[in-house]
């Protein structure tokens, strides 16, 4: 499979051209960064710390998935939008790893999957997506007596908030409810704020250092507490998961699929 990979100086665009580099079934492609970029004309392999790959590394995302079989995208919201419009028109596959998209920009990937193969979540990793699985099934069995926290940290670099992870998560919890998560979301609290509504699904965010990921579901009862955590200590993982969506998806009809489909949850 002729992998393409987006956003190629990042440090998550080194991991997946790393990720790609070590898998079996792929192949890097191309490289791709935006105009300007300091890194255009590098080989993308000798940029990720590998021996050379004989991929330079361009600023023309039109050719290069016009050659290619899938692209693997953890971006930004803007790009990703622009990226899946190229890889519908390409019929190819666009694993997105992007977070912080809009529901308008939800909305245009949707639209590109009448055409592409998209595989999106906030989080490519096994362990999280079974969480996730887990998270789904106790908010389903718990009664309206256990309160649903949901508490993430990440490095100090991370610029959206709360994470894509930590809405994935909410999302689970919200569907073992049978609710929609925006009607019960609760982001923030700061001063006088209340007895906490029933029924409510919080969200806390921490910021430092160089946290990869930590997430926590606290399902908090009458007396008692369930925590479901998942702590992840390698970027490597996700690149390796989303690799492993892109060669799930090859053979698939255009849609709009979850890693959930991927690993048969």
């Amino acid at each position: 499979m002729r992998l393409v990979v987006v956003g190629a100086e990042g440090r998550m665009g080194r991991m997946l051209v790393r990720a790609v580099a070590q898998a079996e079934g792929c192949t890097l492609s191309a490289a791709i960064e935006r105009e300007g970029s300091a890194a255009l004309g590098q080989d993308a392999g000798t940029l990720a710390g590998l021996q050379p790959l004989g991929v330079d590394i361009t600023d023309d995302p039109l050719t290069a998935f016009a050659a290619a079989d899938g692209v693997l995208d953890f971006t930004a919201p803007a790009a990703t939008v622009h990226f899946a419009e190229l890889a519908a028109q390409a019929r190819i596959v666009h694993v997105v790893g992007t977070t912080g998209l809009s529901d308008d920009d939800l909305a245009k990937l949707k639209a590109a999957s009448y055409h592409a193969r998209i595989v999106r979540s906030g989080n490519m990793s096994l362990g999280v997506n079974l969480m996730a699985a887990l998270v789904r099934k106790v908010a389903a069995t718990l009664g309206a007596d256990f309160d649903i926290e949901i508490l993430e940290m990440h490095h100090r670099m991370k610029v959206d908030a709360p994470s894509g992870t930590a809405l994935l998560l909410g999302e689970a919890a919200a569907e073992g409810r049978g609710v929609d998560l925006p009607t019960v979301r609760v982001s923030t609290r700061d001063g006088h704020t209340g007895a906490r509504k029933p029924g409510d699904i919080g969200f806390a965010t921490l910021r430092g250092g160089s946290v990869v990921g930590d997430h926590s579901v606290l399902f908090a009862g009458p007396g008692e507490t369930l925590t479901i955590s998942h702590h992840a200590a390698d970027r490597g993982l996700f690149a390796s998961g989303a690799v492993k969506a892109a060669l799930w998806a090859h053979p698939k009809p255009p849609g709009l699929y979850s890693m959930a489909d991927v690993l048969d949850l």
